[in-house]
Formats: C-alpha cells, sequence, structure tokens
C-alpha cells in the first residue's frame, strides 16, 4: 500500500462527497470503489462500482458521510488524486484530478501513468 501516514490517498470535494452520498442512500451501497483498467487509447481508464460490502485490501477514505474504496492494484496509481463532480450543460460526472497521469486522449476517458517505477521512488521519498 502506499499511504503516508496522516494523509488520505485522494481527497473528495464537496460537490463530490454530496454525489457519492446520495448514491449511497440508495439500496444500501456502502460507497464507491474507485480502480483503474487497461483500455482505451491512451492505455488504462479509471472503473468505479458500487460496493454492497467492502473488501478488507481495499484502501477506505471518508469524508463527511462520503466513502471511497481504491482498489489494491489501483493505490498507488490514485495517490494524491483529488475527485470532483461536475455538471455542465452537456455532461455530469466524476472527474479526477490525478498527479500521476502523464497523458490522457481527447475523449478524456483514457490516461497514461508514469512509469510504475517512476510512482514507487516517487511514494518513498
Amino acid at each position: 500500500m502506499f499511504s503516508i501516514p496522516g494523509k488520505q490517498a485522494v481527497t473528495i470535494t464537496e460537490k463530490a462527497e454530496r454525489q457519492i452520498s446520495k448514491l449511497m442512500s440508495r439500496e444500501g451501497h456502502q460507497g464507491l470503489r474507485i480502480g483503474v483498467k487497461k483500455g482505451g487509447c491512451a492505455g488504462m481508464e479509471y472503473t468505479m462500482d458500487y460496493v454492497t460490502e467492502i473488501d478488507p485490501h481495499d484502501e477506505v477514505v471518508e469524508q463527511n458521510g462520503a466513502r471511497v474504496m481504491i482498489a489494491p492494484m489501483a493505490q498507488m496509481f490514485l495517490f494524491g488524486t483529488e475527485i470532483d463532480y461536475e455538471t455542465s450543460l452537456l455532461e455530469s460526472g466524476f472527474k479526477f484530478r490525478n498527479p500521476n497521469v502523464v497523458d490522457a486522449c481527447g475523449c478524456g476517458e483514457s490516461i497514461k501513468f508514469k512509469d510504475v517505477e517512476e510512482l514507487s521512488v516517487e511514494r518513498q521519498g
């Protein structure tokens, strides 16, 4: 796990807190699990799933009633990320401001991260 004592892996804006809390109140969800998977034109994509049961290996971030679980394989890629929720005329959705992203495709759905070795060195230093 790539946590730093006293520092959450991700932060959640007030808008995202409200949206996550609203989603949690539906059908007894425990929160949202965030992960990454291979795919898209830049190489990786974020995933978000409802959680009915918390996995003991997930990192749990709770903030003002909103709960986000970070899948074990995604923890090093998401460390330092701010999760926001934006609403515009054409779309609404969660936005990730991730300092570990070095490139993104034009659609904004696919991302490329720093090399794993580079991320590991940054977390240790």
